[in-house]
């Protein structure tokens, strides 16, 4: 991996491509860390150190790590990537269920434009009601759990101005992601997430070490370690099934022929299915701290203070690891469609040796994709459950470095980047039969 990135530097075209996204970054993690105008940047952090020592930071735990640890510290970014994340999550199970919107997919990229363009309207709504959400809960002194003033003021106008930051915020995000996809290398919103992400590990993995010494610090790099070898080789893994072409003849021409073959990664669902689950049992946490503050709350709210609000009870852990298993087989129910692979393989002259065309290979896509799924949603929900084991065994944050959501980032878009750089290096370096 270092060899390409070496190479790639000595690439001109390549160079400036990932100078424009290291400046891009830059700018990215600068606007992380300006303060939104209105916010008590003293009282604010030391909620955030209060905070660090106790669970009040367990429920806003996937959304500050997508933007990086911005949200518990009010900046101008502080809604990160997660607006568009679950926009975007929203428009791929639209497109399964609205006629309209499967028909602009199938228009190839005029229809992938139209889609995009309600991604970002999609966007913008849901930043606008989080960030009046957490603007809400900072003027109640409830997102924090500290009775300081995060704000400097608690009128109508400071919190319209801190309102329209964040989700102007979210706007320029999505642009800086768009700006990387178009010049630069990878897919923009995912480093963007990469970003964020790595931003908090070294603050994370440091404070472990000033909790529990250097002896835990040293377990849990050598596990962290094994643990990303073990994602890599997983998230590598797929079972390749054989697709031969028989030869037709078009015109005058001769086609097919050929054998390629489909590949069914093990992790076919990615990282969705773990935000879907997290952003689930988000629901009854957020709910319980909007009710706790009655006089008399319901008798339901002591029970999901119990239960799910710090993630280290057994009922919490089985009810997680459920509901990625879940969310696995149903996203991926409605990402691959059998019935339509096996079509085109018809239509286009391919079999699968062994088996005949039309139903019988949809059976036998269906039959292969249900037996791979299993083992990859319970990998997903063991590597998800990582940081909640340890919350319960050394009492570590919630934002435990490995585990969960942030190694499955963090492996698949380092992944993905490396393999677009070594194409590019491929297609500038490529040497023929006659050298």
């Amino acid at each position: 991996m270092l060899g390409a990135f070496a190479n790639a530097f000595r690439t001109p075209d390549l160079r400036r491509k990932l100078l424009f996204v290291l400046l891009i970054i830059v700018i990215f993690r600068a606007g992380s860390q300006i303060p939104a105008p209105g916010v008590n940047v003293a009282n604010v952090q030391d909620c955030i150190n209060i905070t660090k020592s106790g669970s009040g930071a367990g429920l806003y735990n996937l959304v500050n790590l997508f933007s990086g640890g911005a949200l518990l510290q009010l900046t101008i970014f502080a809604l990160g990537i997660m607006p568009y994340i679950t926009a975007s999550i929203i428009l791929q199970l639209l497109v399964v269920v609205i006629p309209r919107l499967e028909a602009l997919k199938e228009e190839g990229q005029a229809g992938q434009t139209k889609i995009t363009q309600y991604t970002r309207y999609l966007t913008l709504g849901l930043a606008l009601l989080q960030a009046t959400g957490i603007v809400a809960l900072a003027r109640s002194g409830n997102l924090l759990q500290c009775n300081q003033n995060l704000l400097h003021s608690n009128g109508t106008s400071t919190f319209l101005v801190l309102v329209i930051t964040m989700t102007a915020g979210t706007a320029v995000i999505m642009w800086l992601g768009e700006l990387i996809t178009e010049r630069g290398i990878g897919n923009g919103m995912s480093i963007l997430i990469f970003t964020q992400v790595i931003a908090t590990f070294p603050a994370t993995m440091w404070a472990v070490k000033q909790q529990h010494g250097w002896w835990t610090f040293g377990m849990v790099l050598v596990i962290g370690l094994a643990l990303v070898a073990a994602v890599i080789f997983i998230e590598q893994a797929q079972r390749r099934i054989p697709v031969q072409y028989a030869r037709r003849m078009v015109g005058r021409k001769m086609f097919g022929g050929s054998s390629t073959y489909i590949p069914l990664k093990v992790n076919q669902a990615g990282v969705i299915p773990v935000i879907f689950a997290s952003s689930l049992l988000y629901l009854p946490a957020m709910a319980a701290q909007f009710n706790s503050q009655s006089a008399n709350p319901p008798a339901w709210v002591d029970w999901v203070n119990t239960y799910f609000v710090r993630g280290d009870h057994p009922l919490y852990m089985a009810t997680f690891f459920l509901l990625i298993v879940f969310f696995t087989y149903f996203y991926v129910s409605i990402t691959f469609n059998p019935k339509e692979v096996a079509d085109n393989m018809k239509k286009y002259g391919g079999f699968i040796p062994g088996i005949r065309a039309g139903k019988p290979t949809e059976d036998y896509l269906s039959y292969v994709l249900s037996r791979i799924t299993l083992p990859g949603s319970l990998y997903l929900g063991l590597i998800a459950l990582i940081p909640l084991i340890a919350l319960a065994l050394i009492n570590a944050n919630s934002n435990f470095p490995f585990g969960g959501t942030s190694i499955l980032i963090m492996v698949g878009v380092a992944l993905d980047t490396v393999k677009q750089i070594e194409s590019q290096l491929q297609q500038r370096n490529y040497e023929g039969f006659l050298r």
